[in-house]
């Protein structure tokens, strides 16, 4: 029998956080497989408004932001994913209100998916100790640092952490990110 705190993914929400300068394939292509799947996705930033994408160096389409971090609770999301992006990588690590995200999300135990740069935020919230990741390439030194051991595969999960190295990666990214879901539905 269901207990009263389980629930469908049809009702699930996920949150995708993210800032200006994010790569836009890492967060509208599993933005779309997850609202695909029925699941209710918000975009959470630092600022209200619209996010600047990025093909790799050239701009890309904007974002709406569903929620700012002062107004979205961890509590109501299922699962995280943390697109990449150089400059969203990096400017996200210096969040406060998202390192304290998905440390709580992990000590939730709920799934969190980052690919490529995303995954910086994994490190700065002190998250990276004894995981096997993979992420971009030039991230493996930070993460060893870190403590943790990089990997060069398409998708890797470990636990609740479901990382990816680039773009060619996402579907094997949102396949695994919706299986892990599923699970925990």
């Amino acid at each position: 029998m269901a207990n009263s705190s389980s629930s469908s993914t049809h009702s699930a929400r996920v949150a995708i956080l993210a800032t200006d300068g994010f790569e836009q394939a890492e967060l509208l292509e599993p933005k779309k497989a997850l609202e695909a799947a029925g699941l209710q996705v918000d975009v959470i930033s630092a600022k209200s408004g619209t996010l600047q994408g990025f093909k790799h160096v050239d701009k890309g389409e904007q974002v709406k932001v569903d929620k700012t971090f002062a107004q979205a609770h961890q509590e109501d999301y299922a699962a995280v994913v943390l697109p990449g992006g150089v400059v969203n990588g990096d400017a996200m690590r210096l969040l406060p209100e998202a390192v304290k995200f998905v440390q709580q999300a992990n000590d939730a135990h709920k799934p969190i998916a980052a690919i490529c740069h995303g995954g910086w935020l994994l490190i700065s919230a002190g998250l990276a100790k004894n995981r096997t990741v993979t992420s971009w390439p030039s991230l493996q030194d930070d993460f060893k640092n870190a403590g943790g051991k990089w990997v060069d595969r398409e998708v890797v999960q470990d636990d609740n952490f479901i990382t990816s190295r680039k773009p060619d990666d996402i579907p094997a990214f949102n396949k695994t990110l919706l299986a892990a879901l599923k699970k925990a539905a």
